[in-house]
């Protein structure tokens, strides 16, 4: 394919925007970009799309989610609103979680797969939990994704809360799909080993997991710190500061994941960059929560890996730039905090950096050999667009429903705003019939 009269934003580290421009897509891959009368010129007989002057730039990268959240959405929590953030867990995920069996867990993976084709978010790090359903839920997923055509990171929730024979089985289930997806058998998909958070993992499950990586080529995707019961249960077992106690153990490192850290001080921090872990920004989420804010800028300036998520919020990425963008501005009450380019720094770099991490491939830029997983966006700007004022284009000027095409791996998935892998209308009806069984089994594990 080669799509012409494009606006091509690169996201090199140094950026380039090239205008009147063409790219030629094989075998998955971005084979060649430059001048639309060359390209054309050079390919004379390759199947032509015509952009029509729309932007063309890399897909959108969520390093954080979670799939199965969409039963949540106009769910009425039974009794007083949360006051607490264990009381959010207590009484509306954990329930939920017990509430999946696979027909839920398929439907909720193929409504925010919708979701994050009509935004142009083409790779997801998935971090999946339903108890009820736990052998062969990555592969369901997996299977789902693979049918939407976007590019997933998968893991499993392991958790103490349901005992030991759970944990060890969730052990298997991260550990079976990782090696299941580590020879590219399946392109789109990679596997990592999911945990929840130190508040519910013992120093003993914590253990068992990092043996059971040896040798996988993973790390450990886990909550950490999200708000502050995790150092609370941890002080009261004596087991010091959540990041300490997972770098003493053998959980930290360039291959894990640790998602919020919004309560860690400025030793943990330092832990954290030195062992090269990712630490994944999740602004609308902590919002809701009423956690806190994380140290991102901090975190930054110490050399720590910060990428953004959206914790299973909506897979329009660009509103999570928003939020990151003016939470720290009020939070501290100064207009100087949380720059454009710091917000561009962890949502194109960074995370572009993790994703290609675990797809062998360069993932997020427009280079030679770089995945094909892309996104039309038809922005007729008011003002010069350049690259170094595109952070804020995107910031006050993008708006989601902007996004005309998504691609991956050289494939459309939506093309002129029609989705082709997914029949949006048939998922939400079946969605919607599922939810009343969904909503009263979770009625019956709420306390």
């Amino acid at each position: 394919m080669l799509i012409t009269n494009a606006t091509i934003i690169t996201w090199e580290h140094e950026n380039r925007i090239l205008a009147d421009s063409a790219m030629l897509i094989l075998d998955g891959k971005i084979a060649d970009f430059g001048p639309s009368a060359e390209l054309a010129a050079r390919h004379p007989d390759t199947a032509l799309f015509d952009a029509r002057g729309q932007l063309l730039l890399p897909g959108n990268i969520c390093a954080h989610t979670h799939f199965y959240g969409m039963y949540s959405r106009g769910l009425a929590i039974p009794g007083e609103p949360a006051a607490r953030f264990s009381q959010i867990l207590d009484n509306l995920w954990w329930p939920l979680d017990q509430a999946l069996d696979e027909e839920a867990t398929r439907l909720s993976a193929l409504v925010c797969l919708v979701d994050a084709i009509k935004h142009g978010t083409t790779t997801l790090i998935d971090h999946h939990a339903s108890p009820n359903f736990l052998t062969g839920s990555l592969n369901a997923i997996a299977q789902e994704v693979e049918k939407a055509g976007l590019r997933s990171v998968l893991s499993y929730e392991i958790t103490d809360r349901y005992g030991e024979a759970k944990m060890r089985e969730s052990i298997d289930e991260n550990v079976d799909f990782i090696k299941a997806t580590s020879k590219a058998s399946r392109p789109l998909l990679r596997g990592t080993f999911g945990l929840h958070a130190p508040l519910t993992i013992s120093t003993a499950t914590l253990k068992a997991c990092v043996l059971a990586i040896q040798g996988l080529d993973v790390g450990l995707h886990i909550h950490v710190s999200e708000s502050k019961d995790d150092q609370l249960a941890l002080a009261a077992r004596g087991d010091g500061r959540p990041i300490e106690w997972l770098q003493r153990h053998g959980g930290l490192g360039p291959r894990s994941i640790v998602a919020h850290a919004v309560h860690v001080d400025e030793s943990e921090i330092k832990l954290l960059a030195d062992s090269g872990t990712w630490v994944t920004h999740q602004p609308r989420s902590n919002m809701n929560n009423a956690v806190g804010v994380a140290q991102t800028e901090k975190m930054l300036e110490m050399g720590v890996k910060v990428c953004l998520g959206n914790d299973g919020f909506s897979n329009a990425m660009w509103e999570e730039w928003k939020a990151a963008y003016l939470l720290h501005k009020i939070a501290h009450e100064d207009p100087r905090r949380m720059g454009g380019y710091s917000v561009t720094d962890i949502a194109i770099y960074n995370n572009a950096a993790l994703a290609s991490s675990f797809y062998e491939q360069p993932i997020g830029i427009i280079e030679k050999d770089a995945a094909a997983d892309l996104m039309l966006v038809d922005y007729d700007p008011p003002t010069p667009l350049t690259a170094g004022n595109l952070p804020w284009h995107i910031l006050f000027g993008f708006r989601d429903s902007m996004v005309t095409g998504t691609i991956v791996n050289g494939q459309w998935l939506m093309k002129d705003r029609q989705l082709l892998t997914l029949d949006e209308a048939e998922i939400a009806s079946q969605a919607r019939q599922l939810a009343p069984k969904v909503w009263e089994s979770y009625n019956k594990f709420v306390a």
